[in-house]
């Protein structure tokens, strides 16, 4: 009897050790090409392999997610003999792209090499952005909606704006509006996830806006499910403990006049069938609109500024679907205090973190982040575009944003919530 129950439990260890071998060696992403760098809180002591390790790290973690750690860490310690593809100086010279994009000609490109810029002291800032957004996480008195929900509260279709980088060890969370058409070009590269005629790209630029955010070139935490299974969240959690996770954040209302300008004031047809045509028709009491934005804007039917912010406060907007990626706070798109980042970058200090987080990843020699936007949505601009807008009004939109001004320590604008 005892040596039939045996026999049982021996046959179901190893049906599920061949199933995690299948998860971890025939995925066509995998970990066989992963090299993690996690310096910035977790330093290896030398000689060590910069893998999933035994530790204090992992003492909370459940038996299956140990179990999980130790099968990927014995995946890394076979390939630490294979070499890395030697690395390439992609950056030679200084020719421009030709750039083609409607959007990128009205942007522009800013080529300067910023050389006369202080120096900022990055470490210590990065300490300072993470101890305000841990604070305040913490701090029962300040809350929001989702605030106190755990990770695996997140629903799967909340995890799409994570992007995993298995070759490096990185995790980034896009954010529209915050160079992430260049930060989605960066993680392409450095995972080599799309091919030009066979060949991985090398230049960031390189890479056609039209393949940057297609959702089918990033490996995201919302495809882990039809990856793993019910391993999914396992290792997703794995992954957020080992990986280096970075975001880049922006002022909450200079991202609304941003996306407002770049959906509503360039011609967007899905932009203008999905949302222009709703607000012309509550907010500026339009009928018979124009099947197509070219038709819209050639009689001079554009979506106000106004009717934006309407749209935004409106009750009905969130029952009818959640707020498009544009306009959705980033609370909800990068869960800061379910995730604990590693990096918080600045899009009004785009070009000094930029340099610094790729060398903190150890893959400054493989590439540099493309040249930033001239920044044409300024901060300056606020006053111009919200003087319209009803005080009361801004008075909720600053209540909606709130949370992303707190957590990321951008200053209250008084003046613009006063008389």
């Amino acid at each position: 009897m005892t040596k039939a129950r045996l026999l049982r439990l021996s046959v179901v260890l190893v049906s599920v050790f061949m199933i995690l071998l299948i998860i971890v060696y025939w995925d066509n992403v995998g970990t066989a090409h992963f090299y993690l760098h996690t310096s910035f809180s977790r330093p290896h002591s030398p000689g060590a392999i910069p893998g999933i390790t035994a530790g204090e790290d992992w003492e909370a973690l459940p038996d299956v997610d140990e179990f999980l750690a130790k099968l990927l860490s014995s995946s890394l310690k076979q390939n630490s003999s294979i070499p890395r593809k030697t690395e390439q100086l992609l950056v030679q010279g200084s020719s421009k792209p030709v750039v083609s994009n409607l959007e990128e000609n009205v942007r522009g490109y800013d080529w300067s090499t910023h050389n006369d810029r202080n120096i900022l002291d990055q470490e210590k800032l990065q300490i300072e952005r993470q101890r305000m957004l841990r604070e305040f996480c913490a701090n029962s008195s300040f809350t929001f909606p989702t605030k106190e929900r755990s990770f695996d509260d997140i629903p799967n279709y909340e995890l799409n704006h994570l992007i995993v980088d298995d070759r490096h060890g990185i995790i980034y969370c896009y954010v529209p509006k915050v160079a992430c058409t260049n930060w989605k070009r960066v993680m392409i590269v450095l995972s080599e996830s799309l091919l030009d005629q066979g060949v991985p790209y090398r230049n960031p630029l390189d890479i056609p806006r039209e393949h940057v955010h297609n959702t089918s070139t990033h490996l995201t935490f919302n495809k882990f499910w039809r990856r793993y299974g019910k391993f999914s969240r396992h290792l997703m959690k794995i992954k957020l403990k080992k990986y280096t996770k970075f975001l880049f954040v922006r002022d909450p209302f200079v991202r609304l006049i941003s996306a407002f300008r770049s959906k509503f004031e360039l011609e967007n047809e899905e932009f203008y069938r999905r949302f222009a045509v709703p607000m012309l028709k509550l907010y500026s009491n339009h009928t018979n609109l124009p099947t197509s934005v070219s038709e819209a804007f050639g009689a001079g039917l554009k979506v106000s500024f106004s009717d934006f912010i309407q749209y935004l406060l409106d009750p009905r907007t969130e029952k009818m679907a959640p707020f498009n990626e544009h306009w959705r706070q980033v609370y909800r798109l990068c869960h800061p205090c379910q995730i604990d980042y590693d990096f918080i970058g600045k899009l009004e200090t785009l070009d000094e973190d930029a340099a610094y987080l790729l060398q903190l990843l150890k893959v400054d020699r493989l590439l540099r982040f493309p040249p930033s936007y001239r920044n044409r949505t300024a901060s300056s601009w606020e006053d111009n575009w919200f003087a319209k807008i009803p005080l009361a009004w801004r008075q909720q939109l600053y209540k909606l944003y709130e949370a992303d001004f707190v957590l990321f320590g951008y200053p209250k604008p008084e003046n613009l919530l006063k008389d």
